[in-house]
């Protein structure tokens, strides 16, 4: 396969090149030197000070930092001088991740990283311009709606109401798939996780970072403080969710874990890390769980996920007669074209206009 570097140079003969120097004497292979140490130290800066205002997320840094790497190491496999790319080597470098098998959404994250370290790399004078500006993600050539996976209402029922059965030693799902041996708290802890992400649509990242002092009370009224990338918002409970919660907490503090307001609220409570902020992927793990013992992970056409429940949050509750603004606000959407793909799911089957024409085929 041509090389990326290659393809530039046969473009652009007086492309900027990184200088190749021999090792040794009889060396077969040159060695390419790349010093980034003065991009990457910018970088550094830029991420713990410019990005969010100063308040990026540990989960941020290490995107972008991962994001980079990757691309300041093609960088140098390419032979190229990152401090000289232009807007080509940009375009080159999506065709490369293009040719690897990355969907156009990753490619956007990977790209907007490239452009977050040339901004560091403007902002602190080491550059005149950003060549990352405006080089856009492949088109997605797939309907927006068509990625949605989510529970029918029926579904919905059946997975949160498994969470309420008797507690028993050895519970088996109704495939054979044993559950994890069932306690009070960790049955509560997991009513409380999959009914907030199932009818609140909440974030696994939001779940995870959930602290004890991230539960809101007015008056008889409880949310919880979830944070995003960018925004912080407060998800109003239901009744019985705010009530789950409050049996959750009250079961937790006499198991003696840690209540202060910065103790993370679900924990895990296996014998490894047993207190400990659930992961993400510990989170993950208990939805599929439960959707494997319900019979709800792997249908015909569709294969759902942690993620699922909050398309399955927006989708009924637009259903269920909820505006469009009031699914937005919940799901913290910052665009209501986002929240109106929920709408679209729906519609195009139980209002598809075909059906108005009337004409008998049978």
């Amino acid at each position: 396969m041509t090389k990326p570097a290659d393809i530039l140079y046969n473009k652009r003969n007086n492309y900027h090149r990184v200088q190749m120097v021999d090792t040794t004497e009889q060396q077969t292979e040159p060695v390419v030197e790349i010093d980034c140490d003065e991009l990457i130290g910018v970088f550094t800066n830029f991420l713990q000070f410019d990005v969010a205002n100063g308040s990026a997320s540990g989960d941020t840094i290490v995107t972008y930092w991962t994001q980079v790497k990757q691309y300041l190491e093609w960088c140098r496999e390419s032979k190229l001088l990152p401090r000289a790319a232009t807007r080509e080597t940009m375009k080159i470098y999506r065709w490369w991740l293009l040719e690897r098998g990355y969907k156009p959404k990753t490619i956007a994250i990977k790209l907007t990283a490239v452009s977050r370290l040339y901004d560091a790399a403007m902002e602190y004078g080491l550059m005149g311009s950003n060549p990352a500006w405006g080089i856009k993600p492949p088109a997605e050539s797939i309907d927006p709606a068509a990625r949605i996976t989510y529970l029918e209402q029926g579904e919905a029922t059946i997975l949160l109401q498994s969470l309420a059965q008797p507690l028993c030693v050895g519970r088996h799902s109704a495939n054979g798939t044993s559950i994890d041996t069932p306690t009070p708290l960790k049955t509560l802890r997991d009513k409380l996780l999959l009914g907030v992400m199932t009818l609140e649509g909440t974030r696994t990242v939001e779940m995870h970072r959930l602290n004890i002092g991230d539960v809101v009370r007015q008056g008889q009224k409880v949310g919880l403080k979830v944070s995003s990338k960018r925004h912080t918002r407060v998800v109003p409970l239901t009744p019985q969710l705010a009530q789950i919660l409050e049996q959750y907490l009250t079961t937790r503090r006499e198991h003696g874990f840690d209540w202060m307001v910065d103790s993370p609220l679900l924990i895990n409570l296996s014998n490894y890390g047993r207190g400990e902020r659930l992961s993400r992927r510990g989170i993950r793990q208990v939805v599929d769980k439960y959707l494997q013992a319900t019979n709800l992970k792997y249908m015909e056409g569709r294969t759902l996920s942690a993620h699922s429940l909050r398309h399955t949050a927006g989708t009924l509750a637009l259903r269920n007669g909820a505006t469009l603004r009031q699914v937005q606000d919940l799901l913290g959407h910052a665009d209501p074209r986002t929240t109106a793909i929920y709408a679209h799911v729906g519609d195009r089957w139980e209002n598809n206009p075909a059906l108005k024409v009337g004409i008998d085929l049978l």
